[in-house]
Order: structure tokens, then sequence, then C-alpha cells
């Protein structure tokens, strides 16, 4: 593989196949709602720091930061269902952003920010996109939205832009717990 090659590249929460499923589930009903494109199930994912194209020398240094986080598992309750009608984006979220959560996102993007990396300047929104191009000017779909996620660790996870979305390959896991 040349060294000049570009990843792009983000740090997530990747669920297992039981959330993952009602994630699915819940993209599923809304879709029958507002329309738009659903996530396929195998893309649901929770972004912790976007870093975007990075060199793939750059790569260990990921790694080497991934492996310098030193947090405790935690769980997270999705129980919010929004449709952001500027961008046309469905998605879950938690109307209780965990402390743990909070902990590992402003963990990974500061060590990322004094590695001179690029991240995203907006606040961390923790969500779970369930649909694209959707219909935000319809109901949203009726029922509670209930999705228990135990949070055992988190990915450095490559993005590929293909037609029809992107393309999700986990590069390396790290575990939480290791307090």
């Amino acid at each position: 593989m040349p060294q000049d090659r570009q990843h792009r590249v983000f740090f997530a929460l990747w669920p297992d196949d039981e959330v993952a499923r009602q994630f699915d589930e819940a993209g599923h009903l809304a879709h029958r709602s507002l329309g738009g494109r659903r996530m396929r199930r195998e893309t649901l994912h929770l972004t912790l720091a976007f870093i975007g194209d990075v060199p793939a020398e750059r790569l260990a240094e990921l790694r080497g930061i991934a492996s310098s986080v030193r947090l405790p598992a935690f769980d997270l309750l999705f129980d919010r269902r929004h449709c952001l009608a500027r961008r046309k984006l469905f998605w879950a979220a938690a109307s209780i952003v965990s402390p743990g959560l909070r902990e590992l996102a402003t963990a990974l993007n500061e060590r990322l920010k004094a590695a001179d990396f690029r991240t995203e300047d907006r606040p961390f929104a923790a969500h779970v996109t369930l649909l694209r191009h959707a219909r935000c000017d319809k109901a949203l779909p009726a029922g509670d939205l209930r999705i228990e996620w135990p949070v055992r660790d988190f990915v450095l996870v490559e993005s590929e832009l293909r037609p029809e979305g992107a393309g999700y390959r986990v590069l390396q896991r790290w575990p939480l717990d290791q307090t």
C-alpha cells in the first residue's frame, strides 16, 4: 500500500448486533412516515471524533492516542427521536448524555487537537443517524423509543464514500474499563 494514500477516518462507538438491530428497526419505522434513505444496519454508529483524511503514516499516531484513553465502560439510553429539517436527517439520541460518553469524546478530541489532527469545531452531539433525505415536515412515527446500549469499547473506522452511501471498515477496537 503506498505511504502517500489518504485514509478517511473517525473514532466511533459501534453497536453490537442486538443494539444495531434495534436502531435498524427504529429506522425502518421512521422510514414509513418520513421516507428518505435508511442507513444500512452494518453502518449504524455514534461518531466520537471525525478526523477526515490522514496519510497512512499517521494511522499509528491515531492508534497511540486511542491506546492512551483509560476510562470506564458506561451505558447509554436512546429515548429521543429528532428530525433535523435543514439537513434532512432523522436520528436517535439520548435525552440524558452519559458523563462517560462526554468524557470519552472530550478525551479523544483533546488528544487529537494536541497532536495536530483536524477535528470538528462544532459541539459534540451524541446521536445515531437512521435516515438521510428524510421529509422532516411529516409527523414523527408514533410510539416510544427505548434502546439500551452497554458501551464497552470504541473503534477507529475508515470510511469509503460510495454511490450507495458510505462503506465503513473497523480498523481497531479499544476496550473501556482500563482504569
